[in-house]
């Protein structure tokens, strides 16, 4: 029943992506300096309803599942997953993507997932925090699954990103709850690829060179995003930090009007998860955006994490990986294919950002059907995932959970109890 719903929800969540961005387009058309006003307010209002009403939904969602799955208390964390957080969750999500905000539903996809498998943790003979982990742990792959339409980049997921503290064990009950949600968004949508579509071909041995320097570049900008969002508070003048810890809204407010004012520049381009136009660039034989298009794109998804607005990375990750494949195109015309090094761009930046190299290239073969550069996939990815490590040492989502642990206090009164 559980896989069933999480099918259910990560198709549900999709459409209803669509429908944001539809709306958003609406919008930019009829009322694109609305953003200037709409968007601040807006970022404000989400972290208000984040902090009064629904705490735990903050960010993509990932790691309060790894938080949950690390935590070896045998408790239930219905502060990080529960139907509360899910409400919660679909509405800020969806209020962030009507207005524009560079997020994406796959973050928030997995938290859902794993909030639904949660919910039967305590029931029956399930109540040993083995049994909660596994739970947690198929939800969260399922949920990957299930929202790309993926169900091998699902349990690549649960193998590389979701257990880095425990060894995978690949029980049926887990793989089973990831296939048949995969086989349930596959069943309503049909066998689609997210991002589009390339024959696109590239001969591994004759193009080592545009891999390795996708690889680079992907592995340093992903890294940078992920160094800045781990250190922003830290690196920050004294003042400074306490004037965001004390004025939230506030700051929430100034990603918001920096967005916007991207969004302007860009004619729009920035705003949502860039489905739009990823897809225009990758089914391109040539560059369709200028230089800018990648560095703003960065930009804009980095404030919308900083901001703390609920809503995922995984799409806006790929967006810009796009953009930058496409500027790199520009600068090196003859490198590579256009579409090849759009695609090794975007894997590389993901893999990159999130050290899961082998989950990232097997997103973005998935979700562009190009099966036949798997090899060249691969290899840029482990490249990125290099260098990195180089820039920033901590894995991205692992670090970003240690900030929803349980303190030391806690875990002593949980073992008592």
């Amino acid at each position: 029943m559980a896989p069933v719903l999480i099918g259910l929800a990560g198709v549900s969540m999709a459409k209803a992506s669509q429908f944001a961005f539809g709306i958003n387009t609406w919008i930019i058309t009829h009322f694109s300096w609305g953003a200037l006003f709409y968007m601040p307010a807006g970022f404000a209002f989400m972290i208000y309803l984040t902090k009064r009403f629904f705490p735990g939904i903050q960010g993509s969602g990932i790691p309060q599942v790894i938080a949950v799955i690390d935590d070896p208390s045998h408790k239930k964390k219905n502060n990080l997953l529960s139907i509360k957080i899910i409400i919660g969750k679909v509405i800020t999500l969806m209020c962030g993507l009507i207005m524009g905000a560079s997020i994406g539903h796959e973050g928030p996809m997995v938290q859902i997932g794993a909030s639904i498998m949660h919910r039967f943790y305590g029931y029956g003979t399930i109540r040993t925090a083995e049994q909660r982990r596994m739970l947690v742990l198929s939800g969260g792959a399922a949920g990957i699954a299930a929202t790309f339409n993926t169900p091998i980049a699902g349990i690549m997921f649960a193998m590389e990103e979701l257990t880095k503290k425990y060894i995978f064990n690949a029980h049926s009950s887990t793989l089973l709850t990831v296939i048949i949600s995969g086989f349930v968004s596959l069943a309503i949508v049909g066998n689609y690829t997210y991002f589009g579509y390339t024959n696109e071909a590239l001969p591994f041995l004759t193009h080592i060179p545009a891999i390795t320097l996708c690889g680079i570049v992907g592995g340093l900008t992903g890294g940078l995003f992920s160094l800045i969002v781990q250190k922003f508070s830290i690196i920050l003048p004294q003042k400074i930090r306490e004037a965001i810890q004390n004025h939230p809204y506030k700051f929430a407010a100034l990603c918001g009007l920096i967005v916007a004012l991207l969004g302007l520049l860009t004619n729009g381009m920035v705003y949502g998860t860039g489905y739009m136009p990823t897809r225009l660039s990758l089914e391109s034989d040539t560059a369709l955006h200028a230089w800018y298009y990648g560095p703003a794109k960065f930009l804009a998804t980095l404030l919308s994490a900083l901001s703390s607005i609920p809503g995922g990375l995984f799409a806006p990750t790929l967006a810009v990986g796009a953009g930058i494949g496409d500027g790199l195109s520009l600068l090196f015309p003859n490198l590579a294919p256009h579409s090849a090094i759009i695609i090794l761009v975007m894997a590389a930046y993901l893999s990159g950002l999130t050290r899961s190299p082998l989950t990232s290239f097997i997103v973005t073969m998935e979700i562009t059907g190009s099966q036949q550069m798997l090899l060249s996939l691969m290899t840029a990815t482990l490249i990125a995932s290099m260098v990195s490590k180089v820039i920033c040492p901590a894995p991205f989502y692992h670090a970003l959970a240690q900030r929803f642990e349980p303190s030391p206090a806690t875990q002593k009164t949980d073992k008592t109890t």
